[in-house]
C-alpha cells in the first residue's frame, strides 16, 4: 500500500508533467510553481531532505518572479 508521502511525491511528479503542457508561458510558470510547492511538502515529508526543499524553492521563486515582476514575460 502506497503511503500519504510517497502519494504527494506521485502527485507532484504528475503537476509538473503537465506543467509543460499548456502553451502559454504564464500557464507553464503558474503550474509549475504548483508543483514545486507539492514537491517541497514532499521534501519535509521524507524528513527534510534539503536538495529537494532547495532545489524547488528556487525554481518557485523564479516563477513567481516571472509571474509578477518580470512583466516582458507575460502571455
Amino acid at each position: 500500500m502506497i503511503d500519504t508521502t510517497e502519494t504527494i511525491g506521485y502527485i507532484a511528479t504528475i503537476v509538473l508533467v503537465v506543467s509543460f503542457l499548456p502553451r502559454k508561458i504564464a500557464y507553464i510558470r503558474s503550474i509549475n510553481f504548483f508543483a514545486c510547492v507539492i514537491f517541497i511538502t514532499y521534501g519535509i515529508l521524507l524528513g527534510l531532505k534539503w536538495p529537494i526543499i532547495i532545489s524547488n524553492g528556487v525554481i518557485a521563486v523564479i516563477q513567481l518572479y516571472y509571474l509578477f515582476f518580470n512583466r516582458k514575460n507575460r502571455g
